[in-house]
């Protein structure tokens, strides 16, 4: 006798839904999507599910599957236990757009408010100049494949829905490190990371690294590292020195001289006052 396996499949829209058995014949080597597109091509064929790749590296079939978020083409059958429904969900922190598939434009739009890469000007002979430890250390942030685990599994944007206009989340942060640490880079994004898109409020529990299929480290390379240029660049106390020399040394710009036509024998020769 052919065993089975039960998929326990959220479906519905916005307005609401619920979860669904699917009895369905158990295959060795497959991948949850797999069952997923069987459903679609047997009892559910209507069942919506983003996908593209099947191979780890578009990160399009994000969902959950028996809590845990993470890619469906990634998640294998004979790894879950078969005693049990097999439950999938879509993503909880992002808005249900039907089944399994969310609406995750909350990222783009986070992502619009962090100022892009703005290199210094070339060398002379218009080339520039990296060190390798430099280049190396950009590619961990660069492996990110936008699936927004990460994001769904933080616990402020899945658990606080008042923090979530003013919270970028991990892959904001990751993204802010990889261009923060870029030595070719020109902008500061360290105040906007802090007032804007709510740095402080990442208490680094690392659930989002635990979640990531590129094992990008996300907590100790990315967030640690750009906490830490925020607390240099706000409260380190010789910086504060630094900056309150500065402006007490600096001279400001002399006022412009008054028309002609202005000046009168009761007033002086410039803006500032005269001498008695």
């Amino acid at each position: 006798m052919t065993a089975e396996v039960t998929m326990r499949v959220w479906r519905g829209e916005p307005a609401g839904g619920a979860f669904v058995d699917y009895a369905v014949p158990a295959v060795d080597g497959e991948v949850v999507l797999d069952v997923v597109h069987r459903l679609q091509a047997g009892p559910a064929p209507d069942l919506a599910c983003r996908w593209n790749c099947k191979a780890g590296k578009c990160g399009s079939c994000s969902a959950e599957v028996n809590g845990t978020p993470c890619l469906l083409c990634m998640t294998r059958m004979d790894e879950l236990p078969r005693a049990e429904p097999v439950v999938v969900a879509p993503m909880r922190t992002f808005p249900i757009i039907r089944d399994l598939v969310t609406d995750v434009s909350f990222n783009y739009e986070m992502a619009r408010r962090l100022p892009p890469f703005a290199p210094r000007p070339p060398e002379a002979n218009g080339a520039y100049r990296m060190a390798s430890i430099d280049v190396a250390r950009g590619q961990e942030y660069r492996r990110c494949i936008e699936c927004f685990l990460c994001q769904d599994v933080c616990h402020v944007l899945r658990d606080h829905e008042e923090h979530k206009a003013d919270y970028g989340g991990p892959r904001l942060f990751l993204r802010a490190m990889e261009l923060e640490s870029h030595p070719l880079d020109t902008a500061d994004r360290r105040a906007l990371v802090r007032d804007q898109l709510g740095l402080g409020l990442c208490n680094i529990t690392k659930c989002c690294t635990e979640v990531c299929p590129e094992h990008i480290t996300i907590t100790d390379n990315a967030i640690i590292p750009l906490k830490e240029r925020v607390v240099d660049a706000a409260y380190d106390p010789v910086a504060w020195l630094g900056r309150r020399i500065r402006r007490r040394t600096r001279r400001p710009d002399p006022s412009p001289l008054p028309a002609a036509d202005d000046r009168s024998p009761d007033k002086p020769a410039s803006g500032v006052a005269g001498r008695q």
